[in-house]
């Protein structure tokens, strides 16, 4: 079996970042390996065997160690050399990854990652519980961080909560769904992107206003990254996104693009709003057809031209940066983005 630095996570997405940069994606690579190495120690628990099979199920399983490598990026802007670079970004994917595990129980997912959820495998009391160990795991070693590691964590994890609740309890009135959308994808979804960014530049010791840019880059690119998120639930197989297609749908969760259907007016859509506007999800044949409805729908349009809308704000925010590398690095980001839906 070849070295776990061998098979890098995050490799394709290193390659599309750091195109004719050949030192920053060897420093990338060789950096997101050692972070597989701690984060895989990390989760490892010899005296309770099965915690160790249920909380590195999701860690071994896939996914692409997109925010280890966002807090490697941001740590590129202060002094690499500094110690904990790597446990920051170990801490960002175990934030990221208990996330996961209680977000799967309130979806009732059955597949993550390309495999079966740590609740459908476990049930939801044991995957809520692992959750709350590796949030426990991540602040183990956000203590031995810089001073700022654990208000930016326990800021991050507040967010994130309430994010979730909020999904759930739903707008007070049904003229505020699409402000409480946004509200939702931001506390629940760009929260852990600008935490990753910002641990890695504060850990590397960047200047204050770098993490300040940092912050609102990874703001908006947040919500532009969850965006595809629900354009890849209607529009990719699990094959593709390593989901369930139409999983909003079933369990009733709102994505942008239906949100957008029940709002516009479009000709021919009384079937698409009548089957989206039904209590408790859609389910079985009438959840196929609420996704191809929604495919052929203008509000996939409109939704595509929102993620741009915000992929151009995080463009934006990156002009405070120095110039070099990262900041070429996180524009290209965007265009990753954006190609995730087309």
């Amino acid at each position: 079996m070849p070295a776990l630095t061998d098979r890098v996570r995050g490799r394709s997405i290193v390659a599309r970042l750091t195109v004719r940069e050949k030192a920053l994606e060897r420093r990338m690579l060789r950096n997101l390996g050692l972070v597989e190495d701690r984060l895989l120690a990390c989760v490892r628990e010899p005296s309770v065997p099965v915690l160790a099979d249920v909380a590195g199920h999701l860690v071994t399983a896939g996914g692409k160690r997109f925010r280890p490598l966002l807090t490697l990026l941001g740590a590129e802007f202060g002094d690499l050399g500094r110690p904990g670079v790597i446990d920051a970004a170990v801490v960002s994917e175990l934030v990221h990854t208990a996330s996961l595990h209680h977000d799967d129980v309130m979806d009732e997912a059955r597949v993550r990652h390309g495999v079966a959820s740590v609740n459908a495998c476990w049930g939801n009391t044991v995957a809520v519980r692992s959750g709350n160990w590796l949030l426990a795991k991540a602040a183990q070693l956000s203590a031995g961080l810089t001073p700022e590691a654990i208000p930016l964590q326990a800021e991050a994890s507040e967010r994130l909560v309430r994010g979730q609740v909020l999904e759930f309890t739903g707008p007070a009135r049904p003229e505020d769904r699409l402000a409480h959308y946004f509200g939702v994808v931001s506390d629940k979804s760009a929260s852990l992107i600008s935490f990753a960014l910002r641990l890695g530049a504060v850990q590397a010791g960047a200047p204050h206003g770098v993490g300040k840019a940092l912050e609102q880059y990874g703001e908006h690119l947040g919500v532009a990254f969850q965006i595809s998120d629900d354009l890849l639930d209607i529009t990719s197989s699990v094959g593709e996104s390593g989901k369930e297609q139409g999983k909003d749908l079933e369990v009733g969760v709102s994505g942008l693009p239906m949100l957008l259907a029940l709002e516009d007016v479009y000709p021919g859509d009384e079937e698409l709003r009548g089957l989206l506007g039904r209590p408790g999800g859609v389910q079985g044949e009438d959840r196929d057809r609420a996704l191809a409805l929604l495919q052929r729908s203008p509000a996939v349009d409109r939704a595509r031209a929102l993620m741009t809308e915000r992929l151009a704000r995080a463009r934006a925010s990156l002009a405070p940066l120095p110039p070099g590398a990262p900041r070429r690095a996180l524009g290209a980001l965007c265009d990753f983005v954006a190609s995730r839906t087309h």
